[in-house]
């Protein structure tokens, strides 16, 4: 079930480029009109502090912001993408022109506090089912993304230790609860999927009881969403399906909870509030000048 977009080192760099572009293109537009009261030629030197423990992540789109404004640009990261950070360490330092740098800070900032964020809370989950002993589960995204930065943010929950789900509506099908009622039927979905001249990453059905899961396994499932069940519930789903399909939880996930759920023996935990539900990274830009 790998996704479409392979987030080759290749692919993150054209990624972070065009959203670098975009990004810059929002904030400066035609131009910085305070930082036009600065000297163009004069240098400063800069570095980023965190204010808090955190996953790095978004080193791909900090540098693309950077060289768009200063292509001369000199960055030195003091913690490496996917690497975690203390409270008040100094992350990053660049040297460059001082307007570049000051017309870069935010959307620069903006990317790292956005996409280490995912990564942080990615990274809680994932810490947390690996602690329990019988656990099996991987940590999934959903498309409870931000428009325009999906990508972006399912690189962040990769760089915490998760797995992406499908990318969109485009590369896997997932057969949810309208979808079946307007099929007509667990069955008849299924089978309306499997005729698909599209070749799909992966079909999925959701479930919602212990019948439907009974019918899809028979109807030749091979991966089920079970949605929003109780604890006995999933224990006696991952029993009904003896190792059949892949079993995924969505529904009622957050850190007091998944630690249950992942013991009950499913194979996948989708968790929409790693991307959608996040509180930004604390993170400072401090200039140093220069001559």
């Amino acid at each position: 079930m790998t996704a479409i977009f392979d987030f080759s080192p290749s692919a993150v760099a054209a990624l972070a480029l065009a959203d670098a572009q975009r990004g810059l293109q929002e904030d400066v537009g035609a131009g910085d009109l305070t930082a036009s009261l600065i000297d163009p030629t004069r240098r400063a030197r800069a570095r980023v502090l965190a204010r808090e423990a955190a996953v790095i992540c978004g080193a791909p789109w900090v540098e693309a912001v950077l060289r768009q404004m200063d292509p001369q640009v000199r960055i030195t990261w003091h913690v490496a993408e996917g690497q975690a950070c203390s409270p008040n360490q100094v992350v990053l330092e660049m040297e460059g022109l001082a307007c570049a740098l000051l017309s870069a800070e935010r959307t620069a900032l903006n990317f790292l506090q956005l996409l280490s964020a995912v990564a942080t809370k990615t990274a809680s989950f994932v810490a947390a089912v690996q602690a329990v002993a019988t656990n099996r589960a991987q940590i999934v995204d959903t498309r409870k993304t931000l428009p325009g930065l999906r990508l972006a943010q399912k690189y962040a929950v990769r760089c915490g230790g998760g797995t992406n789900h499908r990318i969109g509506l485009y590369d896997a099908v997932l057969i949810k609860e309208n979808h079946i009622a307007a099929a007509g039927g667990v069955s008849a979905a299924l089978a309306r999927a499997g005729a698909l001249k599209a070749a799909p990453t992966f079909i999925e059905i959701e479930v919602e009881t212990l019948a439907q899961l009974d019918e899809a396994l028979g109807a030749g499932a091979g991966m089920v969403l079970l949605d929003n069940m109780d604890l006995p519930t999933l224990r006696a789903a991952v029993q009904m399906n003896a190792g059949r399909a892949i079993l995924e939880v969505s529904g009622g996930v957050d850190m007091s909870t998944v630690r249950d759920i992942a013991a009950t023996g499913v194979d996948r935990i989708s968790i929409g509030a790693l991307t959608k539900d996040v509180k930004a990274t604390d993170f400072s830009m401090r200039f140093e000048e220069m001559s």
